[in-house]
């Protein structure tokens, strides 16, 4: 059990009435504005108050954000309010106090740097909670990979290749095809099956929870995608692909029927290599370097990061 985490608590004028809450819209954020988000909800939650958003702010250096996200959310006409933690706890234990304080029967999780991509979006998944016979649906990404400048070209590569799958090809992956985003989950689920909190740090939680929640519960795909802006430049995803092979190592001894993922398999393969350490400034370099082949740099952060995973698996 997780310690106890203190926050306040937000609420604007909207969010005053005793009417039955369907769905939440929870928001987490770490110095992100979730103002052009909520800006864009706003309309399609429309004078439907069983609609409320939901963010927790997990205690943003960034203190402005804080206040003005608290404007923003004065200023919206649906129910609105924010959580604000008094320190830091990461993304796992974020998003359960999101759980544990949501009014909804069902809770949709979206990032703070993400966007509806059409006008029907809310309502597809209104209607997905009626119908679908589903305790959770994931309805994917887009990503904006044509406006991607240099600096960002290397995640919009992988981006293509490997985020945008329709329902059908996730279906077919299954549970590990879940991200903890754009994630529509009932409530009870929620609370049956909370993110583990000990995986700290980038990566790995909502592969984990979507695969002990699957053991109970019935999970789904459908095409809903949320545009996501989070594309980053490749020192910094180096940098994620090497922390998160702890949390990848930790996944796979919870759950041992994962060690035949692709990435387990080249990791191991990898650590079979001799002196395969002395070959991370080479892969390093080449995931760096923007005049070679689009395919050799992802081969690069690839072979990057299943040198990492082979430390601890």
């Amino acid at each position: 059990m997780s310690n106890p985490v203190s926050y306040t608590e937000l609420a604007n004028a909207a969010s005053q009435n005793d009417q039955t809450v369907r769905l939440s819209i929870a928001i987490p954020f770490y110095n992100d504005d979730p103002g052009d988000l909520v800006r864009a909800l706003n309309p399609l939650i429309g004078a439907d108050k069983s609609v409320e958003i939901l963010l927790f702010d997990d205690a943003s250096s960034q203190t402005h954000l804080n206040a003005l996200t608290g404007r923003t959310l004065r200023a919206l006409t649906a129910p609105a309010r924010l959580l604000t933690a008094t320190e830091n706890v990461g993304r796992s234990h974020g998003r359960n106090i999101l759980a544990r304080e949501a009014r909804g029967e069902w809770i949709l999780y979206l990032d703070a740097d993400m966007a509806p991509t059409d006008d029907v979006f809310l309502s597809t998944y209104l209607e997905a909670m009626q119908s679908s016979g589903l305790d959770a649906i994931f309805g994917g990404y887009l990503t904006q990979t044509q406006q991607a400048d240099r600096r960002l070209a290397l995640h919009a590569a992988l981006a293509s290749a490997s985020d945008h799958c329709d329902a059908a090809a996730r279906e077919k992956i299954g549970a590990t095809a879940f991200c903890s985003s754009n994630l529509l989950v009932r409530r009870e689920l929620m609370l049956d099956v909370p993110f583990d909190t000990s995986f700290v740090g980038w990566g790995w939680e909502d592969i984990d929870w979507a695969v002990a929640a699957s053991r109970r519960h019935k999970l789904g795909h459908i095409d809903n995608p949320a545009l996501h802006d989070g594309l980053q430049p490749v020192e910094t995803l180096l940098d994620k692909f090497r922390a998160g092979a702890t949390n990848y190592g930790r996944l796979l001894a919870k759950h041992p029927d994962l060690r035949g993922l692709p990435g387990a398999k080249a990791a191991r393969a990898i650590g079979r290599l001799p002196f395969y350490r002395t070959l991370r400034p080479l892969w390093a370099g080449l995931a760096r370097n923007d005049r070679a082949p689009m395919r050799l740099r992802t081969l690069g952060l690839k072979l990057w990061r299943a040198s990492w995973t082979a430390e601890v698996i």
